[in-house]
């Protein structure tokens, strides 16, 4: 089979960055953190700490203790976002990119000439370059070169740092074998469950499976193209389902970890994710709040109701759930806070409400204008109350799947961090 695609894949982005921006923590450990305290864990790692036996999601306390001298640096997720849209400009200019799969990976697809080994080796070879050239020599990346997208994907995390792999047929699967179900895309907790109960604990027993197994396994079509793509075959890139969820959480600085001020980082939070359901065109008819302590307990709650896209009937929601949390909540000192809202409908499926037609106009507008407001004048220009002494807090974050857009999301970071105050 020929080969069809190409993955970039960057290597530690998120510390890869802050060394290039940084030349004092090249050639250093470095651990990035979402706020500066002890307990909190590490985001993302550089290949320094990684060779030291340092792992993402470490705490940070731990992570000091593994690696002596590690940097301990707070994520800067608007400067990730920056660097991301420059890197694919750059991966543009050589070869087209047909998926952006997150903010520290993309695939291209390969066609024609660029389908040839030797020209498919020589692009890869020009977009490190003119990566180490443009962006820097910290911005370091693996490529893998496949007949799919899938196997393009794991051939760029079988050789790190700075891997370039190619896999063809004569490839498939023998260079695999080593590999686990769960290093392969797709392949998350539940299914590698799944495939456990059926006998399937290995890479080997995988491909001995057939369409069928695998089907069943899966439950439905994407099994069987799970199975096309593992033996080579073509077949789209698998899809999450639009609008499922939209989300914030946030892990309290120590200064903020009482219920007070949990609850006003909960409405900041809630605040955050009506104005991207807005944005999306999207109303939610359900919110699910959680929130872990310090001594890890933990609770949430879900509320469903009409859908909405109003941030007054998402807060009367909010309030309710907040009155139904278990008695001596704060004894355990709130960690980490969250807010989901579920149920998501496209606003050319949402029914206006018919007993409050007028109101829901009259708040659609007002809603509308906050939204300008803030997009205008900056973050936080116009706010609901419920969010006051909070507006600092909840930064923007990265998620695996979701870049956000920092005309959404940004705050000053300058006053987050003035504001902390010190772990």
């Amino acid at each position: 089979m020929p080969l069809r695609a190409l993955t970039v894949d960057f290597n530690s982005y998120f510390a890869s960055v802050e060394q290039q921006e940084r030349p004092e923590l090249r050639g250093q450990p470095v651990g990035i953190v979402p706020v500066m305290a002890e307990t909190t864990g590490c985001i993302a790692v550089s290949i320094e700490a990684k060779r030291l036996g340092l792992a993402r999601n470490t705490r940070v306390a731990e992570a000091r203790r593994l690696v002596p001298g590690l940097h301990i640096i707070e994520a800067r997720p608007e400067l990730y976002i920056a660097y991301h849209r420059r890197l694919v400009e750059m991966i543009e200019s050589c070869l087209h990119i047909e998926k952006v799969q997150s903010i520290d990976e993309v695939t291209c697809l390969l066609s024609g000439r660029w389908a040839e080994r030797a020209r498919a080796v020589a692009t890869a070879r020009q977009i490190r370059e003119k990566i180490a050239r443009e962006a820097g020599p910290c911005l370091r990346c693996s490529i893998g070169i496949a007949p799919n997208w899938l196997l393009a994907k794991v051939a760029s995390n079988l050789e790190k740092p700075d891997g370039l792999v190619v896999l063809e047929d004569a490839d498939i699967p023998a260079k695999l074998l080593q590999l686990k179900p769960g290093d392969i895309s797709g392949i998350g907790p539940n299914l590698q469950r799944r495939l456990a109960e059926h006998g399937i604990g290995t890479v080997e027993q995988l491909y001995a499976a057939t369409r069928a197994e695998l089907r069943g396994i899966w439950r439905g079509v994407v099994g069987e193209r799970m199975w096309r793509l593992l033996h080579g075959e073509d077949q789209p890139f698998f899809e999450q389902e639009e609008g499922q969820t939209i989300g914030h959480g946030q892990v309290l600085p120590p200064a903020q970890r009482n219920e007070t001020a949990a609850l006003a980082v909960l409405h900041r939070l809630l605040q955050k994710a009506a104005l991207r359901l807005r944005d999306s065109g999207h109303y939610a008819g359900a919110l699910h709040v959680s929130v872990r302590c310090a001594n890890d307990t933990r609770w949430g709650d879900q509320l469903s109701f009409n859908e909405t896209q109003d941030t007054l009937a998402l807060t009367h929601a909010l309030n309710q759930l907040w009155t139904r949390r278990p008695a001596g909540l704060s004894a355990g000192r709130p960690l980490k806070v969250g807010v989901m809202l579920l149920r998501l409908l496209r606003a050319e499926a949402h029914t206006p409400d018919l007993l409050a037609p007028t109101r829901e106009r009259t708040r659609d507008r007002l809603f509308a204008a906050m939204d300008t407001l803030n997009r205008t004048f900056g973050k936080n220009s116009v706010y609901l109350g419920g969010a006051h002494g909070a507006t600092d807090y909840a930064p923007m974050r990265i998620a695996f799947t979701r870049i956000p857009r920092p005309e959404l999301e940004e705050i000053d970071a300058s006053r987050q961090r003035r504001l902390r105050g010190p772990a």
